[in-house]
């Protein structure tokens, strides 16, 4: 018999490479999505549509869930109301899920939810690992509350794993789809010092990260879903630069950001230097482990 999966944010950048390597994994894929029917399969696949949560409670069984949605972080300032945009778009969503979810007879042995290297705030260069303790900010509350509301599912006995993502790149999209035009006019350089950590990762690897942990009966708890070769901003402005045969000799400087950005700024400020412990120490592997191949296949 053919399982059964509910997704949320399939239509997102990760979601929208997820979906189709689930379906030819022979997965049948439920897809919550506010988007048309014709705009969830033409960017998922050959999917079943969901436009309301509570209908949640009465679809056939479900042997697993991978909950990505929630609002582009980097989408706009960072104004009380976009903050509290950013957590109803993660937090309060992903308690409604568990309430549903909740309600249902057969309720999923497995959830895999979204969260991010932001959970442990501004770690400086110093190397972090999924037993860091985080820093009390504004990145580590979002995430913490994020994944404390999907630790729910554990109350009726499921298996959660949290994905606690890097800066993604990948083809067609990401963060790297506003830096490609400056950078392919020659205008590209370092933030700051340029001496803060990126913590990379390839879309193609975060898809077989959260394969794996709905796959692997005895993956649990959070997961870095980062490169194993972190690169600094310096380091990763050059590569850039390399790949796209263009110089990088415009730095932007930390103020000029700061006033520009106001509090978001620390995304591009500041940084964690992530390393994928877990991942490695289950024997995951990378597909793009290097810097350089990566931004090569995500700038073709």
């Amino acid at each position: 018999m053919t399982s059964h999966l509910l997704v949320t944010g399939g239509t997102g950048f990760i979601g929208q490479r997820l979906c189709p390597r689930l379906l030819k994994a022979g997965y049948d894929l439920t897809v919550f999505s506010r988007q048309g029917d014709a705009d969830v399969r033409s960017r998922c696949g050959r999917v079943r549509p969901l436009h309301q949560l509570k209908d949640v409670v009465d679809l056939p069984d479900i042997e697993g869930v991978i909950n990505l949605a929630g609002e582009g972080i980097a989408d706009g300032r960072w104004t009380p109301k976009r903050k509290q945009a950013l957590r109803d778009s993660r937090i309060a969503f992903t308690h409604e899920l568990m309430d549903y979810l909740s309600r249902r007879d057969q309720k999923p042995p497995v959830v895999v939810s979204g969260s991010a290297v932001g959970f442990y705030g501004n770690q400086g260069g110093q190397p972090v690992t999924e037993e860091t303790a985080p820093k009390d900010e504004f990145t580590h509350e979002l995430c913490r509350d994020w994944e404390a509301a999907a630790e729910r599912a554990v109350d009726w006995g499921a298996r959660v794993c949290l994905s606690r993502t890097g800066v993604v790149a990948g083809p067609q999209g990401g963060f790297l789809k506003r830096m490609l035009l400056p950078f392919r006019l020659g205008l590209g350089g370092r933030l700051g010092n340029g001496q803060q950590y990126l913590p990379w990762v390839h879309r193609d690897d975060v898809v077989s990260a959260l394969i794996w942990m709905l796959e692997t009966p005895d993956a649990s708890g959070p997961y870095n879903v980062v490169s194993p070769q972190p690169a600094t901003n310096q380091h990763f402005t050059r590569t850039l630069g390399t790949v796209l045969h263009r110089p990088t000799v415009f730095p932007v400087p930390a103020a000029v950001l700061r006033m520009g950005l106001g509090e978001m700024s620390t995304l591009l400020l500041e940084g964690q230097r992530a390393h994928p412990e877990r991942l490695e120490a289950a024997g995951f592997r990378f597909e793009f482990p290097q810097l350089e191949k990566a931004l090569q296949d995500a700038v073709r």
